[in-house]
């Protein structure tokens, strides 16, 4: 009778650790590029080692950019006669395997794309059947990051296709950031903790400040769109477990006030920094943006809290987020259409998140005041606060206990 007991604990223990997503990953938001928004399935070998390159050349990997990611359009059109993937010969002639270790060998780490249903979106092999064969496959190619598109499903249910590959992934026993992107249509707020370490929360971003573009049963989303979409979610993110608002559209035709704009929210956000321009062609001012080391560390910040709209006034929002060891984040972003003179009293607002229990005490303590684009300081807290910002730009400053 003991041992049958020990025998079911065994069985009971290995079941369990299959039933989990890999802890201990994506404590902070995910710093990438994926190849889905400029370059769609038209994606080849030679592109990849440019954008690898292109991290340590241009300072994004000292910025903190680690995961390349090949979107849809890696893999031929029929799996192999023992149903593996295989990658477009013609598109990656050395094989998935070869291009993860020249990855790799920049310091940096690798991502795929597939899909829960029978087809991917681009008319791929999907993975419904496949899941724990595909991802011994990425395993075996030492794959870093899978995201899991939702297209082709039928009548599968969210959860229980994402619990699915989860598991596969566990089962494979390579520690793989799973990126799961049904676009928010099935809540995943509120049951992928446990499954992913990051869930879409839209459809597909487009590259403009607020426009919403169909494209006859779907659509395309601007970044205020996305921004405005969904209501009381924040309170599902946190470390290992990030609300994703998309990849970025910086560089990709908005302004470069716009391009702020973007970043910092997505940064307020705690949102997946993940880019999805050209690197090879990027504008100074582009790589500028992308690569703030003090934008990027509101993002890392280890506490993981998502940000939030706090007031509107002049049609200037402003947006709060509260920082480990007391600090807090502060965005002003002028929607107006002509540069509006902005002034912040600081007697006249209580500074709080309910959600996490932080509070800013303006009475008691007087706080610095850093401007993060321009990497200057500006005063304390002492003073009203008094600022030019341009059109669709931003005032993005974070506050420090004296």
């Amino acid at each position: 009778m003991k041992k049958n007991l020990i025998i079911l604990f065994l069985i009971t223990v290995s079941l369990n650790s299959f039933a989990q997503k890999f802890e201990g990953l994506a404590q902070t938001p995910p710093l990438g590029w994926n190849s889905w928004n400029t370059f769609s399935t038209n994606i080849n070998e030679q592109l990849v080692k440019d954008v690898a390159d292109k991290f340590v050349e241009l300072g994004l990997k000292d910025a903190g950019y680690e995961y390349i990611v090949l979107d849809d359009g890696w893999m031929a059109k029929e799996r192999d006669a023992n149903g593996n993937l295989i990658a477009d010969p013609v598109k990656f002639p050395n094989g998935m395997k070869a291009l993860a270790d020249y990855v790799h060998s920049k310091g940096l780490k690798f991502g795929l794309y597939n899909c829960a249903g029978s087809k991917t979106c681009g008319g791929y092999p999907g993975s419904r059947g496949y899941e724990y064969q595909d991802a011994r496959l990425y395993a075996s190619w030492d794959v870093d990051y899978l995201k899991y598109d939702w297209c082709n499903t039928d009548k599968l249910n969210a959860e229980g296709a994402y619990m699915t590959m989860r598991d596969a992934l566990k089962a494979a026993g390579r520690p793989i950031v799973f990126s799961i992107c049904e676009w928010g249509d099935n809540e995943p707020w509120k049951w992928a903790k446990d499954v992913g370490h990051l869930w879409r929360v839209t459809g597909d971003i487009i590259n403009c400040w607020d426009c919403e573009v169909g494209h006859g049963s779907w659509s395309s989303w601007g970044v205020w769109k996305i921004i405005n979409l969904r209501k009381d979610i924040r309170k599902a993110s946190g470390p290992g477990h990030f609300n994703d608002f998309d990849m970025m559209e910086v560089g990709n035709g908005m302004t470069d006030a716009e391009d702020r704009s973007h970043f910092a929210m997505w940064s307020m956000l705690a949102s997946p920094l993940i880019m999805g321009n050209d690197l090879r062609t990027a504008t100074p001012e582009t790589i500028k943006t992308l690569s703030n080391k003090e934008v990027i560390a509101v993002n890392q910040d280890k506490l993981g809290i998502q940000g939030f709209r706090f007031s509107n006034e002049f049609n200037v929002e402003t947006w709060l987020k509260p920082l480990a060891d007391g600090n807090w984040a502060i965005t002003f972003v002028n929607m107006n259409d002509e540069p509006i003179d902005f002034e912040f009293d600081w007697t006249k607002h209580e500074i709080g998140d309910d959600v996490n229990g932080k509070f800013l005490d303006l009475k008691n303590n007087i706080y610095t005041i850093r401007d993060l684009f321009n990497h200057k300081n500006l005063g304390d807290t002492s003073k009203k606060l008094k600022t030019t910002i341009g059109v669709h730009d931003v005032l993005m400053i974070k506050l420090q206990k004296k």
